[in-house]
């Protein structure tokens, strides 16, 4: 029971790790290229899928628990590493952020207006929006939006 605890544990740790960098790469390269005001831990929060991570994590926690091959468990973990670094690059770090968080061609209407554009970001609160009729990015409140 003690090494089932422990192989989870393990997992989820390197996990959060491997998370870490991704996050962060898409911070970097998209979220800040777009200047969208989101702190690193919401953005973190709210966009990580807890069963793919529940299910890397089972995955990660077994391979270094169970496998009796050190060699082979540290070669994954060096590799998961390089990947979730790739993130680091521009072009990388930009292209999974708007794989993960745009939204294209949308339509949203409020009250008052109708916008057509891009999602760039949808928050808790606000929609970081580019309307294609203003040429420009805007933040809309999601309050003040009719579904």
């Amino acid at each position: 029971m003690t090494k089932l605890v422990q192989a989870l544990f393990t997992g989820t740790f390197i996990t959060f790790i491997l998370d870490f960098f991704i996050f962060l790469g898409i911070k970097q390269n998209y979220i800040d290229l777009h200047e969208i005001d989101v702190y690193y831990n919401i953005l973190f929060a709210d966009h990580q899928n807890i069963y793919l991570f529940s299910f890397v994590s089972i995955i990660l926690g077994f391979i270094v628990t169970y496998l009796n091959k050190t060699r082979v468990s540290v070669i994954i973990i060096i590799f998961l590493s390089i990947l979730a670094a790739l993130t680091l690059v521009p072009s990388i770090g930009e292209g999974l952020g708007k794989d993960l968080l745009m939204q294209k061609n949308v339509e949203l209407m409020s009250e008052k207006h109708r916008y057509y554009g891009d999602i760039y970001y949808e928050g808790r609160t606000k929609i970081n929006f580019y309307d294609r009729e203003l040429g420009k990015m805007i933040v809309l409140n999601k309050k003040d939006l009719i579904k």
